[in-house]
């Protein structure tokens, strides 16, 4: 019996071994030209999936790291300006707990777990912002397009449309950690100012790396923001990314391990990998309110990670380790959703045939259970 257990859960996701075996390669120096190479031949495959002309920046950090480079970069230490955070689950409220943590005016924008943020509730945000004499227009709005911990994907280009109506001058900083990749969000088109994810999600490659596109006028604002550190100041990364650097040392043998997984990427179409994502999405929901229910709002469901309500109450450790002696393995609810739902990811190379054996797996541990 193989002691593989395949993954299901959102991040770190399941990665395939030519990618595993990717990141085997001989060890080259990061300041001389056969990295130069590898970055120069990384950066337009990356800017395709990003559907930008622009930038992306590579941290050798998680996609948490780019949170704090958006807080420390985007938004200045004037508390008559600051970002308006929207929360609607576990990540979203840490997200705005770095703008805090990092000294920034944050104004929160809240709704419960499994619902998502509206628009017009951003429109009454902006229009309340407008009307107080004492504050000038929020300098940024933070919007974590796809909440990982209850399965909800936000209305991210009817939210834009309303920020770019009402406060133009707002950059737009979007958290796409667990959905770029596997839907498709334009970067150029939507006018974003900086979008962000991780390596071990749609991505499909191990942790460890995290991307950002970023405009001209969040690189622009950065110059003007004091204290930015070193380490996530865009003004620094840019300064190296004209040379096909990085500031720091980066984690080389995962940038071959992308570097091929683009490749791939690209020779699906993404298109197609989206549409892929799109069905296994539904398969998920038809199985989800057939046997359990959703716990996201109808209407706003991620097309990367079902959250299904736990509305027979099973063990979801039970079902774990039923799982596991068949090589597979779900994710439990996240935080205080924990044993109250369970997550199944369908995302990066995961196949619709992976989905379907994973659920027949799971309704024979219901059929087993009673």
């Amino acid at each position: 019996m193989s002691d593989h257990i395949k993954l299901f859960i959102p991040g770190p996701v399941e990665v395939r071994r030519p990618i595993l075996e990717a990141q085997a390669q001989w060890m080259i120096g990061h300041r001389g030209k056969p990295f130069e190479t590898l970055f120069a031949r990384i950066q337009p495959k990356l800017r395709q999936v990003f559907f930008t002309q622009s930038r992306v920046f590579i941290s050798t950090s998680s996609g948490t790291g780019l949170w704090e480079a958006a807080a420390r970069n985007c938004v200045s230490d004037d508390p008559a300006g600051g970002v308006l955070a929207t929360v609607c689950g576990a990540f979203s409220e840490r997200w705005a707990d770095v703008f805090e943590r990092n000294g920034k005016a944050t104004t929160w924008l809240r709704v419960p777990e499994g619902q998502a943020i509206k628009p017009e509730m951003v429109r009454e945000a902006l229009l309340a912002r407008a009307a107080d004499p004492n504050k000038r227009p929020f300098e940024a709005i933070a919007i974590v397009h796809n909440e990982t911990s209850c399965g909800v994907m936000n209305p991210l280009a009817e939210i834009v449309s309303v920020v770019k109506a009402l406060s133009p001058q707002t950059l737009i900083l979007v958290d796409a950690v667990s959905s770029l990749g596997g839907v498709k969000i334009d970067f150029d088109g939507l006018g974003l100012d900086v979008l962000l994810t991780s390596s071990q999600k749609c991505f499909g490659l191990p942790p460890g790396l995290a991307f950002a596109a970023v405009s001209d006028r969040a690189l622009a604002k950065a110059a003007t923001v004091k204290n930015r550190g070193y380490y996530f100041d865009f003004v620094e990364l840019e300064k190296f990314l004209q040379k096909n650097h990085t500031p720091a040392t980066p984690a080389i043998s995962l940038m071959f391990a992308l570097d091929r997984q683009l490749d791939d990427m690209l020779a699906e179409g993404l298109e197609g990998r989206f549409a892929r994502h799109a069905r296994m999405a539904q398969r998920v929901r038809e199985w989800a309110r057939r046997q359990f229910a959703l716990f996201a709002e109808p209407g706003y469901e991620s097309d990367t990670v079902t959250c299904v309500a736990n509305t027979r109450n099973i063990d979801v450790g039970a079902l774990n380790a039923f799982l596991a002696a068949r090589g597979m393995h779900i994710s439990d609810g996240y935080g205080a959703l924990k044993g109250k739902t369970f997550r199944i990811a369908h995302m990066a190379d995961t196949t619709e045939e992976e989905i379907q054996t994973l659920l027949d797996a799971i309704d024979a541990f219901l059929a087993q259970a009673g």
